[in-house]
């Protein structure tokens, strides 16, 4: 049996935005929800496409969101590399999603939280942990806290399974993200064991997808490698020039490089936008 990488986006989209009850396992796993109340028990998915009301702001793209029957809402993403914009186009998502529950003349009572869920396929911290989780909090007693958006980021390349104080679904969801790929011919059984992760991963199996789709597997990856490539490049170039300009013209060069090999590769706009921080319009213009 052949399988497809679950980061790439039309899997993980397939596997997280097509069953409610993967998601439904996913987030309860994944997110900081501290009592048997907070567990998710229905979602009904939302347009990942984050409108905004004035066509003259910018608009964007997840990877899934949906709510619950509270009215939560959960956005999670794949991220293949971290870029120093990524955490501002979280907020920036997580603050649409929030202020679009009001409509005109409605109660700030009924705003209820959102949560961002983020997979980072790269590293971006110092820290030896691979789990963040953000909130906002008072600065001299991290006991008060602002409730309505709670964000996390998980840096996948730092996940182990030896990390035993982890809840057994959380583990295994991250190995399920970080063990299968293209040259898996055997999935381990303790993953095949549990339902939710085995329906999971019939999901990946090659033979489910068409060849178009299976073409377009293939673009994505070489689309992250151009990536990768462009982003060495220019931190590189960064490190021999050692000044700050010479740093910032670089990632703007990158992010322009980047965009117009994607461009090339026939890549949508708002993918590449949500790839490079740049806007639709500037990528339009390339």
């Amino acid at each position: 049996m052949k399988y497809l990488n679950p980061k790439a986006d039309l899997t993980f989209k397939k596997v997280f935005g097509e069953h409610p009850d993967l998601i439904i396992s996913f987030l309860n796993a994944l997110l900081p929800l501290d009592t048997p109340e907070e567990e998710i028990t229905w979602v009904e998915y939302l347009n990942p496409e984050l409108v905004p009301r004035s066509p003259f702001r910018k608009d964007s793209i997840v990877d899934v969101r949906c709510k619950d029957r509270q009215g939560r809402q959960f956005i999670v993403e794949m991220q293949m590399m971290w870029t120093s914009a990524y955490k501002q186009r979280v907020l920036f998502n997580a603050s649409k999603a929030y202020v679009s529950q009001l409509e005109v003349g409605g109660d700030y009572e009924q705003l209820q939280p959102v949560y961002s869920l983020n997979l980072v396929n790269d590293t971006f911290s110092d820290s030896e942990e691979y789990y963040h989780d953000f909130k906002i909090v008072e600065i001299a007693d991290t006991r008060e806290v602002i409730e309505g958006m709670r964000f996390i980021f998980v840096e996948l390349p730092k996940f182990t399974p030896r990390n035993y104080g982890d809840k057994k679904m959380k583990v295994l969801w991250l190995r399920f993200l970080t063990e299968i790929n293209e040259h898996t011919r055997e999935v381990p059984d303790e993953l095949m064991e549990n339902p939710e992760i085995n329906k999971a991963v019939v999901q990946l199996e090659e033979s489910a997808f068409t060849e178009k789709q299976l073409l377009g597997y293939e673009e994505f990856w070489d689309m992250v490698s151009t990536m990768k490539m462009q982003i060495s490049s220019s931190r590189r170039e960064g490190r021999e020039e050692g000044r700050a300009e010479g740093r910032a013209e670089g990632r703007a060069e990158e992010r322009l490089a980047t965009a117009g090999n994607l461009k090339r590769l026939g890549v949508s706009a708002e993918i590449i936008a949500q790839a490079t921080g740049l806007s639709v319009a500037e990528i339009e213009r390339l």
